[in-house]
């Protein structure tokens, strides 16, 4: 059992990587003066800036890596759960993004065969902590692809996509 809780866990810190890459990669990738865009047609009424959805996914990340690891988060989810109102700014977003994915490399790192399928209390129940772990990816890219789009309308390519034409 320990080395295959250690697959996992390397795995999730695998994920992570991937995540970290695309995320901040595309993030360091929108101009500053962009930040502020917001499709305006289509059902995009209300729906977060582009800078707010880069600190949106850090402020998750923040707060699922903290159930990880049964701890309190270093922030607390702020307004609309983007993070603290002091972060605004490409520098400071960025900044707080990769801050967030040190954070979450903790998180991914205590993962051991004795706590993997400890029940951890979440907003959507009760989980096994792996299984939170797994959270901070899969959120983390529903953003992306908002971020994503949001970049292409702003004439950006993903560095991620930039090599497969």
């Amino acid at each position: 059992m320990t080395h295959t809780i250690d697959r996992v866990a390397r795995y999730h810190e695998q994920l992570l990587a991937l995540l970290e890459h695309d995320v901040v990669g595309l993030a360091e990738a929108m101009p500053a003066d962009r930040y502020d865009f917001r499709p305006a047609a289509g059902e995009f009424a209300g729906a977060r800036t582009f800078g707010e959805q880069v600190a949106h996914l850090a402020t998750v990340i923040y707060l699922t890596a903290a159930i990880v690891m049964e701890e309190a988060s270093p922030y607390a989810p702020g307004t609309n759960d983007n993070g603290p109102d002091a972060v605004r700014g490409k520098d400071a977003i960025v900044a707080y993004l990769e801050s967030s994915m040190a954070y979450a490399r903790r998180a991914m790192i205590s993962l051991t065969e004795r706590n993997a399928l400890d029940p951890l209390k979440t907003c959507f129940g009760m989980q096994p902590r792996v299984q939170v772990a797994a959270g901070i990816v899969y959120h983390s890219y529903d953003h992306y692809g908002q971020m994503v789009v949001y970049a292409r309308m702003n004439g950006v390519v993903p560095p991620a996509s930039a090599n497969q034409r």
